[in-house]
């Protein structure tokens, strides 16, 4: 039985569709069948993340009964499989986003985890991929205008009746400005489920259309989403086991 998982924010800029590309490559490393579909169709990004920013068939073809949604998926090197939204500006004003609840059944044959990067904000857009998930995870930055933003996104989520599993939080530099994980904990009212600092080798594996994971497999970040990805699964991660060696530290440097 598959399961779908919202990746949302009440804010752009914090880290979503990076966090719902990694979590699912994240999951992929544990040999999970993952699909992320960008379900951001005005502005999205995650064809554009991975070197596929047009491709014949895309998910807007998929709503529109134009295509299959098997049709318009694409595998990536990473082994991830993804389901990339248009870029054409015409393409996406003429796709309505309430369609995204008739493929349901179409994309649950695909892979066992679908993760959907929705788009930002608490427009119809969100608030459809919010429809459509069996669970929703926020990603937020730790600073006051994100958090208060992903409280809302909390509260719209619930009057929904969806499942909020947890939070993201990126972008963590851990110094006295930002809000304190206990903070934000207590002012979301859900559990963080992992905390991503902020690495130059995020912006550096971006830069080469692939994951955290693939680039630089042994840095914070990646194990962060790893970590993740095990919460999610249930199962045990050490990882301190995928620390870089010292001559890997060493050979970094230069």
């Amino acid at each position: 039985m598959s399961k779908i998982i919202v990746i949302t924010s009440g804010k752009g800029g914090v880290g979503k569709t990076t966090t719902a590309i990694n979590l699912g490559a994240a999951l992929r490393y544990f040999g999970e069948d993952v699909l992320v579909i960008d379900t951001n169709i005005s502005t999205p990004n995650v064809g554009i993340h991975l070197g596929s920013p047009e491709v014949p068939i895309c998910l807007n073809h998929v709503l529109s009964k134009k295509a299959r949604a098997f049709e318009a998926v694409y595998e990536h090197e990473s082994g991830l499989k993804i389901m990339p939204a248009s870029l054409s500006i015409q393409e996406s004003a003429k796709t309505d986003p309430k369609k995204l609840k008739t493929i349901r059944e179409e994309i649950s044959k695909i892979s066992k985890y679908i993760i959907l990067d929705s788009a930002a904000g608490l427009g119809e857009e969100a608030s459809s991929s919010i429809d459509l998930a069996d669970e929703i995870i926020i990603v937020t930055n730790p600073e006051m205008p994100a958090i208060t933003d992903a409280l809302k996104t909390i509260k719209i989520a619930e009057q929904r009746g969806k499942k909020v599993i947890g939070v993201i939080v990126t972008k963590v530099k851990k110094d006295r400005i930002e809000l304190q994980p206990e903070t934000v904990k207590e002012m979301l009212e859900i559990p963080i489920l992992g905390m991503i600092p902020q690495d130059i080798r995020v912006s550096h594996s971006l830069n080469k259309k692939n994951t955290i994971l693939s680039v630089h497999p042994k840095s914070k970040s990646a194990r962060a989403y790893k970590e993740i990805a095990a919460k999610l699964l249930e199962i045990d991660y050490d990882s301190d086991k995928d620390k870089p060696n010292l001559w890997e530290k060493i050979t970094r440097r230069f």
